[in-house]
């Protein structure tokens, strides 16, 4: 049976998400086909079908990262989104946590 590609990336980030799941605010719900953790129904990170971090930030922040080629803009068709960053599963746990960490924060505070 073949692997699933996302299943490595479910083994770092399905960690993180239950920390935020404790916070009432937060919960699961869908993202491009997949399941994203959202603060007050916006969808602030998610696994994509490639098995990489997908997580919203600050347009700076994200290129940013692409700059430091850590994260690539997410591209929807011909399409590059100035919010969201795609980050490999090789990033590791730590980065992949400390992102998901500014995703929320960004988030939380730009949400009603």
């Amino acid at each position: 049976m073949a692997k699933d590609a996302a299943t490595p990336a479910h083994a770092i980030f399905d960690p993180i998400v239950a920390r935020y799941q404790q916070n009432p605010d937060v919960d699961i719900g869908p993202m491009l086909g997949s399941e994203g953790v959202r603060v007050r129904g916006k969808v602030f990170a998610f696994v994509g079908h490639a098995g990489d971090l997908v997580v919203k930030l600050p347009e700076a922040r994200v290129t940013e990262l692409a700059e430091q080629r850590i994260a690539v803009r997410m591209v929807i068709g011909a399409r590059a989104l100035r919010e969201w960053a795609v980050i490999g599963v090789d990033a590791g746990a730590e980065r992949w946590e400390t992102l998901v960490s500014e995703a929320f924060a960004y988030l939380d505070r730009i949400t009603p």
